[in-house]
């Protein structure tokens, strides 16, 4: 790229943190979310020095202040391949398919994001983009109105386009034409109070399902929340409260652990925000809430198939009364689940970053297995940090969505995932991101041996 143009990387710390004011300007509460975030995870590194000396040591403790992930969906294929070009502008790439319609929600997504250590080191901002699945509207009449509606609408400006395309072109943007691309970026994800159908369509579409009126009823597929990450989402839950925020009444993923894994999620209720429909009715519309999440370490394909399996079970039980019984249920299953990262690490269940010590005394074996790479950490020749899952679970995604839609489910909505149909409305293949965190687990293994091998 020519030295003159912006990397990436600066484009999407940008874009971010102005997306984060824009959203605390239009959602109140979101802003008084991040201030409760920002103490917990303050009281959790003054009692945890070892885990502030991890996060430091690795350079994760730089981006927990910036981190946010945002969600947004659209309606048509077209406006999905104009998104996946303007996220590349950012440096973000389609990772992961998720079918969320086998949970009931009318949809599949995928998840925009840095994918590199060094950009993931400097923001790992995130925007998981669902497509609406207009297929799955089963009369035919109102299927052709929503697609006749979007179909009308233009959710990138002209502006923003013209920007993309430069960018396409010459390799990269100058700072003036940066800056310009984030302001006329914005636009796309901006709140628009006034709905482009009449109320009785809008209730045709809600009556169907709340997010397809979400999707068909607006502009543009505007942010509906911006999420920052804990480093102790138990204790976010409990402070909500007191703060004047309420919680939603579980918080998704696995249980409570000393080696968290995955991603654990839980949010405020979604906003009631009056609206005025094309025919100048006034109205309610809700959609837009605050999410919290707290990140552990990537699993191996090993380690989620043993987490899709505990989790399985636990789906099995009566519903619990409240989150400390859902926690407490949760916690007794997963007990099959090793909790300390050693353990984890030797069974081949989660991911590391490697990283030599060069200065050890120790010969490198002609081939390096489990046993052999064991004993390298055990004579302080590699030191190895738990990966962080950058990633999304589906059916925690459909439990924010559904408990903030109103709680239902369309079981009719249930279907084999199309992830060709998705990857060819994408017009690009989304990325494995179990194939990418052993790639980059290898890459920082090669380096850390190829270190020690020159060392000795």
């Amino acid at each position: 790229m020519d030295a003159a143009y912006v990397s990436a990387d600066d484009i999407r710390d940008q874009f971010s943190k102005a997306m984060s004011a824009m959203y605390q300007q239009e959602v109140p509460q979101y802003g008084t979310l991040l201030s409760l975030v920002e103490s917990v995870n303050r009281d959790v590194l003054a009692q945890n020095a070892t885990l502030a000396h991890t996060l430091e040591a690795s350079d994760e403790l730089a981006r927990l202040s910036v981190e946010r992930h945002g969600a947004i969906r659209v309606g048509l294929p077209e406006e999905l391949s104009l998104l996946r070009r303007m996220f590349a502008v950012m440096g973000m790439h389609p990772v992961g398919y998720y079918d969320l319609a086998a949970a009931g929600v009318p949809v599949h997504s995928t998840a925009f994001r840095p994918v590199d250590d060094d950009a993931l080191k400097r923001n790992p901002f995130r925007v998981f983009t669902s497509l609406l699945r207009l297929e799955l509207i089963e009369n035919p009449q109102l299927r052709e109105q929503a697609r006749d509606i979007l179909s009308r609408r233009e959710i990138v400006t002209p502006a923003a386009q013209a920007l993309i395309a430069r960018c396409e072109a010459q390799g990269g943007l100058n700072a003036a034409d940066a800056r310009a691309f984030v302001q006329a970026a914005l636009d796309t994800f901006r709140w628009h109070h006034d709905a482009t159908v009449d109320r009785a369509t809008y209730d045709r579409l809600h009556q169907e399902h709340r997010l397809i009126a979400d999707v068909v009823s607006f502009r543009g597929p505007h942010i509906n929340h911006l999420t920052p990450r804990t480093l102790d989402i138990d204790a976010v839950q409990q402070q909500m409260p007191n703060v004047g925020i309420d919680p939603k009444a579980v918080i998704e993923g696995p249980p409570r652990r000393r080696c968290p894994i995955l991603l654990r999620q839980t949010s405020f209720k979604a906003l009631e925000e009056t609206i005025t429909f094309a025919d100048s009715v006034a109205g309610h519309h809700t959609a837009r809430f605050g999410e919290i999440e707290q990140r552990g370490v990537a699993l191996t394909q090993k380690g989620r198939a043993l987490y899709d399996q505990l989790l399985a079970q636990s789906q099995q039980l009566p519903p619990a009364k409240d989150n400390s019984a859902h926690q407490a249920q949760l916690a007794e299953v997963f007990q099959a689940f090793p909790d300390d990262h050693a353990t984890l690490r030797r069974e081949g269940l989660a991911f590391f970053h490697y990283q030599a010590v060069p200065d050890t005394n120790v010969s490198l074996p002609a081939q390096i297995n489990v046993d052999t790479l064991e004993a390298l950490i055990d004579q302080g020749a590699l030191t190895c940090q738990p990966m962080i899952y950058e990633d999304f679970l589906p059916v925690s995604a459909a439990g924010i969505f559904q408990s903030n839609l109103g709680g239902e489910q369309r079981d009719e909505y249930a279907s084999q995932a199309n992830q060709a149909q998705f990857e060819r409305d994408l017009g690009a293949s989304v990325i494995d991101e179990i194939a990418l965190y052993e790639q980059r687990q290898q890459a920082s293994l090669d380096e850390a041996l190829s270190v020690l091998g020159a060392t000795h």
